[in-house]
């Protein structure tokens, strides 16, 4: 309300063709682009098996996160959202993805995991966060979660599922929504990233949701062989195939195409990120910083 929300703050010198653009596509639904990347999985495997010979695990996913988180620290405007026809401003640097509760047991039930990244973050950083957040749900002792229990409650008296639900969405849309809520509620994230590779379905352009407020959605699908030509010979070359959903709405097609040139750099060069960036882009007024995680 009144320009601020608990998750960003409103933009107002703006083009007014970027300005009108949420009038005309007022839903997410309406806006989304689908676009689709080959991640060169030939490279990845081969930085992955160099970091395990130092003794540091890292996986696919990370990479893509850590990239992500990269390429935002230069292009903040990727990294804002629309909300009642409004642009705001993201308070932060967030993704959210599904997991499994117990590893290779569907049965036992998913939980969404959200973390905050700084964007002084290292590739090292990233895995890190993204380690803990995982442990943290995963834990031995760890019971129902917030979100777990609300719905429990919600469920169980008849009809009050409806009303809690449009109550939020009211309060989201005008800005009123309680910051800890917000904070648990996966749709508040700048990134959702899913891994169906891991259920070996192929890649997925995954819808962005109307409710809240996430601009990208990533999907990893299972690898596949291309035939390329390298040096006057041809040969199948191994690639992960990355669907992503885009709100156009948030920013300029030049800013995008920016955006995915640093992160298509960093996925073929995760080393890259293996140090904090020279520097860091944020909107006016808008820097925001995330303690590193002290590993045990």
């Amino acid at each position: 309300m009144f320009g601020r929300r608990p998750d960003g703050r409103r933009i107002d010198k703006i083009d007014p063709v970027m300005k009108i653009t949420p009038y005309i596509m007022q839903q997410r639904s309406d806006a989304q682009v689908f676009l689709r990347h080959r991640a060169d999985m030939e490279r990845m495997s081969a930085y992955i098996r160099e970091q395990a010979e130092k003794g540091e695990k890292l996986s696919y996913m990370q990479i893509i996160v850590a990239a992500y988180v990269r390429a935002i620290s230069s292009n903040p405007e990727i990294n804002r959202f629309i909300m009642n026809k409004q642009l705001f401003a993201r308070n932060n640097c967030s993704a959210a993805f599904t997991m499994l509760k117990v590893p290779h047991r569907p049965d036992e039930g998913e939980a969404v995991v959200k973390i905050k990244f700084d964007l002084t973050d290292t590739i090292y950083d990233v895995r890190d966060r993204m380690e803990a957040a995982v442990e943290a749900v995963r834990g031995e002792d760890q019971g129902p979660g917030f979100i777990d229990r609300l719905l429990a409650f919600v469920f169980a008296v008849p009809g009050l599922a409806t009303l809690i639900v449009a109550l939020v969405k009211l309060t989201d849309r005008y800005g009123i929504c309680p910051k800890f809520l917000i904070e648990e509620l996966p749709f508040h994230v700048g990134m959702y990233i899913t891994n169906t590779a891991s259920i070996g379905l192929h890649e997925v352009n995954h819808h962005i949701y109307n409710f809240g407020d996430v601009g990208l959605f990533f999907g990893m699908g299972t690898s596949e062989r291309v035939a390329v030509e390298e040096e006057g010979s041809i040969r199948l070359k191994r690639f992960l195939p990355i669907g992503i959903t885009a709100d156009e709405r948030v920013c300029s097609g030049a800013h995008y195409a920016r955006f995915f040139a640093d992160m298509r750099r960093y996925l073929d060069h995760p080393e890259l990120m293996e140090q904090p960036p020279q520097s860091v882009r944020f909107d006016e007024g808008m820097e925001y910083h995330e303690p590193k995680v002290q590993k045990a």
